[in-house]
């Protein structure tokens, strides 16, 4: 009954043969510690980094967001207040019902 099966594909698994992980590493962390010391120059951003936020700035409603970050709606609080006192008079009470 093989005639309904679909096949799955060969996964990719791309081993890399010139690359020594480890050396690797010891640069980085030889380089980052030149850069504490002083004598390396600031390692300069990448363009991603240079580029992520730089379009929410420009706009004030988004800039006004980012700094006050996301506010509570009213509804959202009033709901949540009412269930509070669900909770409270069940627990004083021991029954749901007023």
């Amino acid at each position: 009954m093989g005639y309904f099966s679909m096949p799955s594909p060969k996964k990719f698994n791309h081993k890399y043969i010139y690359v020594n992980e480890r050396k690797e590493k010891l640069d980085k962390i030889v380089n980052n510690a030149k850069r504490d010391l002083g004598m390396l120059p600031p390692e300069e951003k990448s363009y991603e980094d240079r580029i992520r936020g730089s379009f929410a700035g420009e706009e004030s409603h988004l800039k006004r967001y980012k700094e006050e970050g996301p506010r509570f709606s009213s509804k959202s609080l009033i709901i949540a207040i009412i269930v509070c006192l669900f909770v409270l008079h069940y627990l004083v009470t021991g029954r749901w019902t007023f």
